[in-house]
């Protein structure tokens, strides 16, 4: 695997690193090493003095779901008195309120809700598109599986008529980690790696663009992490669709894993090697959201370079245990004591103001 010496050349000299390579650093490099090496990365790509967020908003219009994962303190089982599905009044309010409010970016995500087939996605986005002029990011990979199977149909005509219908990109939730062991563990009802990876295959075919994901620290090691990374590293390399990396850790409160707690610094060390590691990957995001104002900051030290959205509502991290909230206010004060320039990005990544 050769030395930390070797690897930090290799880093330096922007040569790709091994897998195995990976682990070396993640198991046992110096935390300010992987700093330097994935800070220095960060500041040669573009724009180096801007750190980006989109102002959104997530709207979660149903749980009612299925899948009952290990790791999940939201979803409702479709017998639950507690189940709903919001009434497209509902979610055309909170779009609303979101456009009002700045907002160019949707972001619907649901349970696996096996009342709900392809006909009332695509009436759902049609009537958006016909309303607001606003990009919608929904639809995680297990959700498009699960619509495929409750209608009848592939994948690719799932995404084909989503498409059609109003979809413009997908978010990369699911993902969890991309290795069956762990899946049939804490979600063994969700689609598994090679579904997850091949919805975003025929996406980005298709010319959807998406990002990825990965919620760590709960019952993988560190070796499937980085099997995590290596498989989102060798579809980026096939198709080049993924706009960004999101690595975000398991929030236990509430969930049937049970406690098991992520350092900050663990943290660190992993969006570092994100930023080391996925050298075909453009943007690594900061997870306010599970790690709070300073961590999220700290981080924008070790290789990440966007916030995020702002996220005027989410509720699936939140039934988990996390509590943290912030304003765009407050996300742009951050990122200027960090000693860059926010910018309000689109969900393509384009800089919309910067906000100097």
């Amino acid at each position: 695997m050769g030395n930390y010496k070797n690897i930090a050349e290799k880093v330096e000299k922007r040569q790709r690193i091994s897998s195995d390579e990976c682990l070396l650093l993640l198991k046992s490099a110096d935390l300010f090493l992987l700093g330097r090496l994935a800070n220095d990365l960060r500041l040669s790509s573009s724009p180096a003095d801007k750190v980006t967020y989109v102002v959104d908003r997530n709207i979660n219009f149903t749980n009612i779901c299925v899948s009952e994962c290990a790791f999940c303190a939201f979803y409702k089982n479709p017998e639950s008195k507690e189940g709903y599905v919001l009434s497209d009044e509902e979610i055309f309010r909170k779009i609303e309120e979101a456009v009002k409010a700045g907002a160019t970016q949707i972001l619907m995500q649901g349970g696996l809700n096996p009342s709900l087939s392809i006909g009332y996605y695509e009436g759902l986005l049609r009537k958006i598109k016909s309303r607001f002029s606003v990009h919608v990011h929904s639809f995680s990979p297990p959700e498009i599986v699960f619509i495929a199977k409750t209608s009848e149909i592939e994948v690719k005509e799932v995404l084909l008529r989503l498409r059609d219908a109003g979809l413009d990109t997908i978010p990369g939730g699911g993902a969890e980690i991309l290795v069956d062991r762990v899946r049939q563990e804490i979600s063994p009802h969700k689609c598994n790696a090679g579904d997850w990876l091949d919805v975003m295959r025929r996406a980005h075919e298709l010319g959807i663009g998406s990002t990825a994901t990965m919620m760590f620290g709960h019952v993988e090691s560190l070796e499937e992490r980085v099997a995590h990374l290596s498989k989102i590293r060798e579809l980026q390399d096939e198709t080049g669709g993924f706009r960004a990396f999101i690595p975000w850790t398991f929030q236990w409160e509430n969930t049937k894993i049970g406690k098991v707690t992520t350092s900050a610094i663990e943290y660190l060390r992993t969006v570092a090697i994100s930023r080391i590691f996925l050298d075909n990957i453009k943007n690594i995001q900061a997870s306010w959201v599970t790690q709070g104002p300073k961590i999220s900051q700290l981080s924008l030290m070790f290789g990440a370079n966007d916030y995020g959205g702002t996220m005027m509502e989410e509720n699936v991290v939140r039934m988990a245990g996390a509590s943290f909230r912030m304003t765009e206010k407050e996300i742009i004060e951050l990122i200027k004591h960090a000693g860059f320039v926010p910018a309000r990005r689109d969900t393509n990544y384009n800089v919309l103001e910067v906000m100097s």
